[in-house]
């Protein structure tokens, strides 16, 4: 088992004893022990949402971040309250780790996290700073989604970000379909309604568009429902329109390519990709060269195997739409007018939300810190370029959302 090195634990918990000279020489382990009981309470809080937590209505997700549960910014929290289990999964500049609270009693030891490790370095290096901004930010006022990963909490040292997530056992959704090569009708409107609650939420009530869906964003938690996962190139767009080009190839909407501006309206294409290769087992538009998928997505020309039932055509069709105004989930109605096409009729929508239907694929498990669903990565590089002081003192206050 690793663990993190202690990082940064002087400067939080020193003060400027010079100003009170007066000052009885008892007072600063006062300070370090409000300081450590604060921490305390911060872990405990931690356990204590794992234990309890449930699916949030709106009415709860959408308040003051200070008044909910999850998302917050810790000040007290550290690196080395955590020990690290294994790595679930690897990017440029983060690296997610399985980890558990560090000398945790009784039954708050066998609550894990998924980890995620930033270093700041390498995200100012690769120019990141805002994405990764918008993924905290995003992350914060959605926590307590049924179906979004949850933010349970952020912090900082001084040469790393930290995002404390909920964990998935069951991997990603694109594993399950690559070894079933394609889902029945059933399990892909299984899925499918789950990322219409998503964007129907992350559009209508919080104005974002997530501008990344695939199958490998999406994980499967231990009851066999979706979990959405990494939010690097969410942007609260609102009714504005934004012009990077990002996000996988085949899922790119035409706009997106053509460069013409783009909002909310990308996701609902991207979805119709994803009901497709759902349903087939590989997207409608492909090509060993990213420019001829980029030629066949603006031509927007769809094939169907002729087992897709009519149902699926017509909701893939309307959502692959390349016209944007003309687009299902962008017209009139916005997500109600997709929830209420026919290939979703057998949907209940409210007992879905509240995660009351079982879902199709629950994965076995042998504990919660089972990790057999996700692949073995290389270790860490331990020598990495130093958060210097000069860099500290250009970017720091960027991260102060942490």
């Amino acid at each position: 088992m690793h663990h993190i090195i202690p990082h940064g634990l002087h400067h939080s918990m020193t003060r400027n004893r010079k100003s009170s000279p007066e000052r009885p020489p008892q007072q600063p382990q006062e300070d370090e022990r409000a300081i450590t009981a604060r921490r305390d309470e911060e872990k405990h809080a931690l356990a204590q949402w794992e234990a309890e937590k449930h699916p949030m209505g709106y009415d709860e997700i959408l308040v003051d971040p200070n008044d909910k549960p999850v998302g917050h910014s810790r000040k007290y929290l550290r690196s080395e309250d955590f020990d690290l289990i294994k790595t679930l999964g690897t990017g440029t500049f983060a690296r997610v780790w399985l980890s558990r609270l560090r000398d945790a009693k009784g039954p708050d030891g066998d609550k894990v996290f998924a980890l995620k490790i930033l270093r700041k370095v390498d995200v100012i290096r690769l120019k990141q700073v805002e994405h990764v901004r918008n993924e905290r930010n995003v992350l914060a006022a959605v926590a307590g989604h049924p179906f979004i990963t949850t933010l349970v909490a952020s912090f900082q040292d001084h040469d790393s970000l930290y995002m404390l997530l909920d964990y998935c056992p069951g991997g990603e959704v694109f594993s399950y379909l690559r070894r079933a090569r394609r889902f029945n009708e059933a399990t892909s409107q299984f899925y499918a309604a789950e990322i219409v609650l998503i964007l129907e939420f992350l559009h209508e009530q919080q104005g974002v568009a997530y501008r990344d869906l695939k199958p490998e964003n999406i994980l499967i938690d231990a009851e066999g429902h979706l979990k959405l996962v990494d939010f690097g190139f969410a942007k609260k767009v609102d009714d504005r329109e934004t012009y990077t080009l990002c996000g996988t190839p085949e899922y790119l909407a035409p706009e997106v390519i053509r460069n013409t501006g783009h909002g909310c309206a990308v996701d609902w294409w991207a979805f119709g990709i994803l009901v497709y290769e759902f349903l087939v087992g590989q997207p409608p538009f492909w090509d060993q060269n990213p420019m001829k998928i980029y030629e066949q997505i603006v031509a927007g020309h769809l094939r169907f195997p002729s087992a897709m039932s009519p149902a699926a055509r017509s909701l893939i069709s309307a959502l692959c739409t390349v016209d944007v105004s003309k687009r299902l989930g962008n017209i009139k109605g916005g997500a109600s007018a997709v929830k209420s096409h026919p290939w979703f009729k057998d949907i209940d929508w409210d007992e879905l939300y509240y995660r009351r239907v079982p879902g199709p694929i629950v994965p076995h498990l042998r504990g919660p810190a089972d990790t057999r669903n996700f692949d073995e990565y290389e270790d860490e590089n331990p020598e990495r370029e130093e958060y210097s002081a000069e860099l500290r003192d250009k970017h720091e206050d960027a991260f102060r959302d942490f």
